[in-house]
């Protein structure tokens, strides 16, 4: 399936939030850690989408809260952190979760967004993910997005 080409450009701020159906995988360590057709993307101005993956999709077992600091999303709130267990590997704090968000935000209650990077691959529709440039931020890069994307060095300040 083809992605229909979207300009992080065009994407609004404050962010918006939309219902996504496409089959998300995502391997780390040489596993298959999680799966959904049933997500969401929040899409706000020069950041590629970030997806928000139902707890449901990741295998049981390769989620662990990592306790300690939390950050706050002016727009959704406060996130807390997870590690990514595997196969004897641990990707720490590369996930992270709104269990309380703002109302704009209610529908990503406790739903999981991940960074692509250091996973082995994730894939949307079986296209693979590509890391936000900077590894700051969470977005997912496909070939379909397009536009100045924020992240890389010297864009922190737009």
């Amino acid at each position: 399936m083809d992605l229909p080409e979207e300009n992080v450009a065009d994407y609004p701020r404050p962010p918006a939030i939309e219902p996504f159906t496409g089959r998300i995988r995502v391997w780390f360590a040489g596993l298959l850690v999680a799966e959904t057709q049933i997500s969401h993307r929040i899409l706000e101005t020069f950041h590629p989408p970030t997806y928000y993956l139902p707890r449901a999709a990741f295998f049981p077992g390769v989620l662990v809260d990592s306790g300690g600091r939390q950050t706050i999303c002016e727009w959704k709130g406060v996130a807390r952190y997870f590690d990514l267990v595997a196969n004897g590997r641990t990707a720490p704090r590369i996930a992270w979760s709104y269990p309380d968000p703002t109302a704009a935000f209610h529908a990503i209650a406790g739903a999981v967004a991940i960074y692509a990077e250091p996973l082995d691959r994730i894939e949307i529709d079986d296209i693979a993910v590509l890391p936000q440039p900077g590894n700051f931020y969470g977005g997912w890069v496909t070939p379909n997005v397009k536009g100045p994307i924020k992240g890389a060095p010297g864009t922190l300040h737009w």
